[in-house]
């Protein structure tokens, strides 16, 4: 009778054992599942683009898609040349860097080493907050507000120009640097600080020449972050810097991105199939290309410093 029941007793230990197990495969399949799918989506978006991009490129030159200084596909004289929307893009996005990442970076190192707690609870969610404004409404301020400013220092700024745009868009990303860089540096070991405060440095020379080095691997990300944020903005540029491409590099001309054209084309005008609807591929693609770039750069800035540090 007792060899039956430390039998049975062993049976239901082993039952629960292997009800545990599948319980934790079965969570595991779960969170697989939930990795996989954002590497999935991800292909999925590069083969659609490469896809359409490849009946685009089959009529126009990758030459003069490259290296073309007109935008026109719209037009009856159609031209294929990309340089006047990678323009418009990287002066807006420069701008808003000229803006995102001094004033994202000095806000994370005052919140990070400077701000007493209880007022880095109060700072912190308002910064976050223009992080949660809606892009058009950016743009409209940058349109009815930022521009008639600037109008009254540089009377012959046009109403659509890439100044306003780029410096309204950096405002918007200043929370995505303020808030990451700030989470990296306040990771770093407090044992780095009390040895610069114990060699008689005082709170601003550690927080330059200690703290910041050695979270630059996590800031480098927020920079990149930021411009990949810029680059792919698009509701700011299409309210507030206008939706002519024309290649120039003064940020007080108007100018057209990558991603307002991208929505010009994409109203519903254009017929579905045709070399016109097919350019907006293309441009998207030539968008991911300049982001996979730009992770890059910033993959191997965060390996080098971690390596140093």
């Amino acid at each position: 009778m007792s060899e039956s029941k430390l039998q049975l007793s062993k049976n239901k230990k082993l039952s629960a054992k292997q009800i545990r197990d599948l319980r934790e495969q079965v969570i595991e399949f779960i969170l697989f599942l939930a990795a996989f799918s954002s590497v999935a989506t991800t292909v999925a978006i590069l083969f659609i683009l490469v896809d359409e991009s490849f009946l685009f490129f089959q009529e126009v030159s990758i030459v003069e898609f490259l290296t073309g200084t007109q935008w026109t596909p719209l037009f009856e004289d159609a031209h294929y040349g990309i340089l006047p929307l990678l323009s418009g893009t990287l002066v807006t996005s420069t701008v808003a860097m000229f803006v995102a990442i001094p004033l994202g970076t000095i806000a994370a190192i005052y919140l990070s080493e400077f701000a007493h707690p209880q007022i880095r609870e109060i700072i912190k969610p308002w910064l976050e907050v223009l992080a949660a404004i809606p892009t058009v409404v950016y743009g409209y301020f940058a349109l009815l507000a930022v521009t008639p400013l600037l109008q009254m220092i540089f009377p012959m700024l046009p109403g659509f120009n890439m100044l306003s745009a780029g410096l309204v868009m950096g405002l918007m990303i200043i929370p995505f640097v303020s808030s990451i860089s700030e989470d990296a540096m306040r990771s770093v070991p407090v044992g780095l600080r009390e040895g610069s405060y114990a060699m008689g440095a005082t709170r601003l020379q550690t927080a330059l020449k200690v703290v910041f080095p050695a979270a630059f691997s996590g800031i480098s990300a927020a920079y990149i972050l930021a411009i990949s944020r810029a680059v792919g903005e698009t509701m700011i540029v299409a309210v507030a810097a206008g939706l002519q491409p024309q290649l120039t590099w003064n940020p007080f001309e108007q100018g057209a991105t990558i991603t307002a054209y991208i929505v010009q084309v994409s109203l519903g005008d254009i017929p579905h199939g045709t070399l016109e609807y097919h350019t907006i591929f293309a441009a998207g693609l030539t968008l991911v290309l300049m982001t996979l770039v730009l992770n890059i750069i910033g993959h191997f800035l965060a390996k080098r410093y971690r390596e140093i540090y």
